[in-house]
């Protein structure tokens, strides 16, 4: 399974590569070499972690986007998603490499590069307590899926999107790119639509969400929403 788990990465950092490469015009774009780094190093990591402490887990995680249990509107939402990831790193690409319009000083790509690695944290955190943080919007029933308290999830509902949101400031400071920043409110509110849409279902499928819910009050930052 981990062998799955590397190809999967692998393959991944290759369309990734691609993607912010191709628009930039250039090889020598360190800044993308540190992203494509860090993510391989930090997706390798759990992977490791998982088919040590949770090969279900890792298992589900391998499933990819699509599931047989999946909400029809996850479905739509993957596709939507993965567009408009894959149109955001090729305009940071364009603005940082052809473009070479944007000056993010070096203190903030450094940031970016370290808000990319707390939003792995994130999901490690959440990996560590949540057996059933599969990447499809389904209750895992056949697992016997029961609400998770613990962890990061004392603080906000959903920790995974929490660390997503660091990713999506992090990824356009590190690559060096100010027109990277302008799509990142989109991917948030897509990230809320979401979590509206999970809760929905959480809430009429898993016995004790509702009162978890009230518990903890905020879904994605904690003193805001």
């Amino acid at each position: 399974m981990i062998f799955a788990a590397w190809v999967q990465t692998a393959v991944l950092l290759l369309v990734l590569g691609l993607v912010l490469f191709w628009p930039a015009g250039r090889w020598g774009w360190a800044q993308a070499w540190i992203f494509l780094a860090e993510i391989g190093a930090g997706s390798m990591a759990v992977s490791l972690w998982l088919a040590r402490h949770d090969p279900a887990l890792l298992a589900a995680r391998l499933s990819g986007p699509v599931h047989a249990g999946q909400a029809r509107w996850d479905r739509v939402f993957f596709a939507l998603a993965g567009i408009w990831f894959l149109a955001w790193l090729a305009l940071c690409g364009w603005d940082a490499g052809r473009r070479g319009g944007s000056a993010v000083p070096v203190f903030l790509q450094i940031a970016g590069g370290g808000l990319i690695g707390l939003s792995l944290f994130a999901a490690w955190l959440t990996f560590r307590v949540n057996s059933y943080a599969a990447p499809q919007v389904r209750v895992q029933a056949d697992r016997g899926q029961t609400v998770v308290t613990s962890g990061p999830y004392r603080i906000v509902r959903h920790p995974m999107y929490a660390g997503a949101v660091l990713f999506f400031v992090g990824t356009p400071l590190l690559l060096g790119s100010w027109w990277g920043l302008l799509p990142v409110p989109v991917g948030v509110v897509g990230l809320g639509i979401r979590a509206v849409g999970e809760e929905r279902m959480l809430r009429q499928a898993l016995v004790g969400y509702e009162a978890y819910a009230a518990r903890v009050r905020f879904r994605l930052v904690p003193g805001i929403w």
